[in-house]
């Protein structure tokens, strides 16, 4: 039985920050981020946007066209929670509107649940082929002010159908995955904001990565030359090309400018926007991929490599699926990117330095530019989301 991704939607914040205005605030040379990174803009949420909203308005295409009515299982993927106990996919569940027969659960292990949601939901579906499974990813990537990471901020979501016989791309069995405990990067719960030590965290990620592509060799038969284009989680650009550089040459296969660039630059094209989505961003690079590279790429092979720090990481692929051109959304993906408002580097700092309230007040937010969905406020500790499509979702109470 054919099992995979039937559909895959983003969302992203209509706010960023172009990465020169950075640049000219913290007196270094833009190249620093352009070129030495590979990021050009960073998606900005607004006061009233958090991960149920993103992951809310990354599937609320999905929703209006029915495409959900048959979905029993909603993963959510996060390391950006907004609760110790409620999963934030309950929260988007009412405001989707799915059916009350329905598993709710939300994953955790920094930028790998993502795709440890899409295994769990494969196995689901194989169990109960005529049904659907919802997996969203939503995250946002926070760092100190003028810290190393900083310019690799970002958020956004994906939305991704699992079903059988996917439109877009089946999954194949075959998968390499390795975890090992180690402190890379991590965010306390008393934290907002993120810790990393950057070289050691790229060391790590070469090493999962390494480890599960001998797996995947070696349960699959396959060798690099087996897979057409290659999509990698992406903390900032570079490091996916680093990343295929090394295994690469781990698998003594020699790599031009231009099979680089084969392999790569589709996938990379809405990331460099976007900036790190933590748990999304592989699934960032793969609609990438899929909806701005200019061949026809019916049965060729995709590489997929996640990895969260901790760490897990999971090597596996894919086969593009006959007419998967009539399931892609790069019309409206190109459409939100380029309809994002530019915020002043003051504008930014003022987001970034807002603090949602902690004293179980009632507070009710402004309006800022969204999608559909909107944190209203919080009430006695409850958050309280409403939709801007429809009157009759308007209140509700976490």
């Amino acid at each position: 039985m054919k099992i995979g991704i039937d559909q895959l939607h983003l969302y992203s914040s209509h706010y960023y920050v172009d990465l020169k205005t950075l640049a000219v605030e913290r007196g270094v040379d833009v190249d620093k981020f352009y070129r030495g990174i590979g990021q050009e803009q960073m998606a900005v949420p607004a006061p009233d946007e958090d991960v149920v909203t993103l992951g809310a308005n990354a599937a609320q295409g999905l929703a209006a066209g029915g495409d959900l009515d048959d979905v029993e299982l909603l993963l959510f993927a996060t390391e950006s929670g907004i609760d110790q106990s409620k999963a934030a996919g309950v929260f988007v569940h009412r405001l989707l509107g799915l059916s009350e027969r329905c598993r709710t659960v939300e994953l955790k292990q920094a930028c790998y649940s993502g795709t440890a949601a899409v295994q769990l939901a494969v196995q689901y579906v194989a169990r109960h082929p005529g049904k659907k499974a919802l997996v969203i990813a939503a995250d946002i990537a926070r760092y100190e002010l003028n810290s190393p990471g900083e310019a690799t901020q970002g958020c956004g979501a994906a939305a991704l159908v699992i079903a059988a016989n996917p439109r877009l791309l089946c999954l194949e069995e075959e998968a390499g995955f390795y975890t090992e405990d180690v402190m890379d990067f991590w965010r306390p719960n008393y934290r907002s904001e993120a810790l990393v030590d950057g070289k050691y965290s790229t060391l790590v990620y070469i090493r999962a990565l390494e480890a599960c592509w001998k797996q995947y060799e070696a349960l699959s038969g396959r060798s690099l030359s087996d897979i057409d284009s290659f999509c990698y989680h992406i903390p900032f650009t570079k490091m996916a090309e680093k990343a295929h550089r090394k295994l690469c040459r781990s698998a003594g296969a020699a790599l031009s400018a231009s099979e680089m660039a084969a392999a790569l630059d589709d996938s990379l094209k809405y990331s460099r926007r976007m900036g790190n989505c933590y748990t999304a961003s592989m699934y960032v690079g793969l609609a990438s991929l899929l909806e701005q590279s200019g061949r026809d790429l019916t049965g060729k092979r995709i590489g997929l490599f996640s990895y969260g720090s901790g760490c897990v990481g999971e090597f596996f692929s894919g086969i593009v699926q006959p007419g998967y051109q009539t399931m892609l959304q790069g019309a409206l993906h190109q459409e939100m990117l380029r309809d994002r408002t530019e915020l002043s580097y003051q504008q930014y700092e003022d987001i970034f330095n807002y603090r949602v309230p902690t004293d179980g007040g009632v507070y009710t937010f402004p309006e800022y530019r969204t999608g559909p969905y909107r944190l209203k406020g919080i009430n006695g500790h409850k958050r309280e989301y409403e939709s801007l499509v429809e009157s009759d979702e308007s209140d509700s109470a976490g």
